[in-house]
């Protein structure tokens, strides 16, 4: 097949899949394959791919990817076979054919080069013709068949020994049999149940996995992140799974075996061979077969539940970078620590770091009073607006000792806010953070994160390794590679989404620029402190490595306040100025004129400024954005209140209503830090009077919820929570009494609920008590929240 014929075949392929036409994938792949990034395709290449959006793009690029390696391997695998002098053209015609790799795999596996195998041994001993006779003609007795094949001299010493070698030739023919295969593994993908059962003597050890002790679950049923969960358990040599052919294993294993005698032409029709290949075929199923099928469904199933948990951690991560941010106000950061103290860093509204200390309030030391006046005395030296509190250990103690100082100082403006403080302690021991406070201790450059945070939740975020935010389900179960490429994905929409101040921005915030690299990004940053704030975007072609290509690739997304040119403030790329210039001549209006002017500019028709580069599409986009220049798509700030008095688990009561904040959103649930250093768990079954398939699809990491408590476990750190405020509490345990529904474990980055729940939605009617949820993983999130 040609080049161009199969580049064709990929984008049909992926346009159908996308929801698009094949023209318009063939002209994304394009720009692609040209350097552009999915950002800048999607906002300013509207008319060359008929106005992909950038999910479209996000998943036209992984299909790119796959279907290319596809390509690649299909290449291989031509090659390896005609070097074998074995391709014929039915062969090559049906590898052409293969739409996935198992498929692709399933029609090599006879020609893949192995180890010597038994079938081989066997065929060098000349026992080929053994075996093909009694297939062909199975009234012949295998004994007296096989006598004829005895040779010592060739490693046959006895009848038992032909036979077995015939069996094995059988064996490996049929079990790589490609259309065999497939049959059986999409039956076994449909039909199969996963088994789990605890390994002798790994009882106590793995006691959090108990729930799996004794299970099993449909395999096309089973939720990721219960999959995942039990895969953790076997690495760990917990549990032992198998994989049986439907609820009825011996029924399963009859059928499988039958279906390998009826695609080998075998029956049982009471000749002398018959009994001897169904038992080839038997063996073929349960010897051979049911583990390749096993290895290769759960290779399958492993990663498509990791996809599920990489885009959970995406759209998780999505949500805290697009958090509202409290914008340019002077804040005061409070890193909470007991022994070691409190860090203490203020940044003016710029974001610059203007003072540090540090105090002790707590144990041992508790110097209460002395901290008072140390933050009463920073917040009016530096007219701070916001004091930020970590949500560590602590946290709610130095909330409560904010709270004294800014009765202190009687400011009315004064707010106290606990934010995450996920991902803190990476930043402040990061390379970035050495660079930026050379002269700075480790444990203060914390607080100085957790103050910027509050300003701007995004460009702070950026300098922390994205799985270091600890918002995953299952995160470090899953390819780090792939985690790591769909989280880099998702920081690079968001920050263009938003745009960014080239003027104030970070290295780390403009690499994630399109078509900036981390180079580029520290030229640009050094470029400003060498020669001053930039006055327009085409002063960036001055800085060192940012030629023509890359400034098409980023001037739309980055931002000059105060510039010389008006719409270097907004998101008009450059190359679309002459369109305004159209706009300002036909409407005899100064561009300074026209910009906020709302009622004149939808009055406009789009139509009139048109040319062949920039169509319809394009000036809608540039209308909208003259009326409301460099808009921030990111929500109002606000900030959840923690209840007075309820500062740890056992200031909980059933039935207390409590504010609180979404940290991270599950697929069985959502996790709320409700100021107790615990985040309690909402159930998907209480999430909603109505019934919930997708968490997501009420709630976000960093809302702001309010939630009724179901029941509280202090002793082993769980919280139920619920969105139904009419649901009514679990009842009291007498002492020492187990829960109901045992919860399974969980590591830092959590694990799923009891097995037989409901993880995927339903739940009890309005008005009723909500199940006890599987809070025991609240304590896993919260720590990873916490980046420890």
């Amino acid at each position: 097949m040609s080049d161009t014929k199969l580049a064709l075949q990929i984008a049909q392929t992926i346009a159908d899949e996308i929801g698009a036409q094949t023209a318009q994938a063939r002209a994304a792949i394009a720009l692609l394959d040209e350097g552009a990034s999915v950002p800048f395709i999607a906002r300013y290449r509207k008319e060359v791919t008929g106005g992909l959006d950038d999910t479209q793009l996000r998943n036209l690029e992984t299909r790119l990817t796959y279907l290319r390696e596809l390509e690649d391997r299909r290449a291989a695998v031509l090659a390896s076979i005609d070097e074998q002098g074995k391709l014929s053209d039915e062969l090559r015609a049906e590898i052409l054919g293969a739409d996935t790799k198992s498929r692709l795999e399933d029609l090599y596996l006879p020609y893949k080069p192995k180890r010597r195998t038994r079938a081989q041994i066997a065929r060098e001993a000349g026992l080929e013709p053994l075996a093909d006779g009694l297939l062909a003609d199975p009234s012949q007795d295998p004994q007296q068949f096989a006598a004829g094949f005895v040779d010592a001299e060739k490693g046959v010493a006895d009848v038992k020994a032909a036979l077995e070698g015939a069996r094995a030739i059988l064996m490996e023919r049929w079990g790589e049999d490609a259309t065999l295969v497939g049959e059986l593994r999409g039956w076994m993908g449909e039909h199969g149940v996963i088994r789990a059962r605890v390994a002798e003597g790994k009882e106590e050890q793995g006691a959090k996995y108990r729930d799996y002790f004794e299970h099993a679950e449909s395999l096309a049923k089973i939720p990721s992140h219960r999959l995942l969960a039990l895969f953790r358990a076997r690495r760990e040599e917990i549990l032992f799974l198998e994989l049986d052919p439907g609820s009825d294993a011996e029924a399963g294993h009859v059928y499988a075996e039958g279906r390998v005698a009826f695609n080998a032409g075998i029956r049982d029709a009471g000749r002398p061979g018959d009994r001897w290949l169904l038992d080839a075929c038997r063996l073929t199923w349960r010897a051979k077969l049911h583990m390749h099928l096993l290895l290769d469904l759960f290779n399958q199933a492993r990663e498509k539940a990791e996809a599920e948990a990489i885009s959970v951690f995406g759209d998780n991560l999505k949500d805290l970078l697009l958090a509202a941010p409290a914008g340019p106000k002077a804040v005061l950061g409070l890193d909470p620590g007991i022994r070691t103290g409190c860090k203490i860093a203020v940044v003016d509204a710029t974001g610059k770091l203007v003072a540090t200390d540090t105090i002790y309030p707590h144990e041992p030391k508790r110097q209460w009073e002395q901290s008072l006046q140390t933050i009463k005395h920073l917040c009016a030296k530096h007219n701070v607006d916001l004091i930020a509190i970590g949500n560590g250990t602590a946290s709610r103690e130095t909330d409560k000792l904010a709270g004294e100082a800014i009765k202190l100082l009687g400011e009315a403006k004064l707010q106290k806010i606990v934010v995450s403080e996920a991902g803190a302690s990476v930043y402040s021991a990061s390379e970035f953070a050495a660079k930026e406070f050379p002269g700075l201790d480790v444990s203060l450059r914390g607080a100085v994160s957790i103050a910027r945070r509050l300003q701007d939740p995004l460009a702070e975020l950026v300098k922390i390794e994205p799985k270091a935010i600890g918002v995953g389900q299952y995160q470090h179960d899953v390819d780090q590679y792939r985690l790591a490429r769909a989280l880099d994905a998702r920081v690079e929409d968001c920050v263009n989404a938003v745009g960014v101040f080239v003027n104030t921005a970070s290295a780390a915030l403009l690499s994630r620029v399109s078509g900036l690299s981390s180079t580029v990004a520290e030229n640009i940053v050094r470029h400003r402190d060498e020669n001053g704030p930039f006055k327009r975007r085409k002063d960036l072609l001055k800085v060192p490595r940012l030629g023509d290509k890359t400034f098409e690739q980023c001037a739309g997304f980055l931002r000059i306040a105060d510039g010389d040119q008006p719409l270097d403030a907004s998101s008009v790329h450059p190359e679309a100025y002459p369109v305004v210039e159209r706009i300002v001549a036909a409407t005899a209006r100064p561009i300074k004129a026209l910009i906020g002017d709302g009622s004149f500019l939808r009055e406009l028709k789009a139509e009139q400024f048109t040319d062949e580069t920039f169509g319809v599409p394009t000036v809608r986009d540039i209308l909208k954005e003259l009326e409301k220049p460099g808009r921030d798509p990111r929500p109002e700030f606000k900030a959840a209140r923690f209840a007075d008095g309820v500062e740890e688990i056992k200031d909980l009561r059933p039935g207390m209503v409590l504010e609180g904040v979404v940290s991270n959103v599950a697929a069985f649930g959502a996790f709320v830090d409700i100021g107790v250093h615990q985040d309690g768990l909402i159930h998907i079954s209480a999430l909603s009077d109505t019934y919930v398939k997708d968490p997501r699809d009420v709630v976000k990491a960093g809302d702001i919820v309010k939630v009724k408590v179901l029941e509280v476990d202090v002793a082993r750190k769980r919280i139920a929570l619920t969105r139904r405020l009419e649901d009514s509490p679990a009842p009291a345990k007498a002492p020492g009494e187990r829960d109901a529904r045992p919860a399974g474990g969980g590591r830092r980055d959590g694990g799923g609920p009891r097995p037989g729940g409901r993880p995927q939605g339903g739940g009890p009617r309005p008005g009723t008590s909500a199940p006890p949820a599987n809070n025991a993983l609240a304590d896993a999130f919260a720590r990873a929240k916490r980046g420890s």
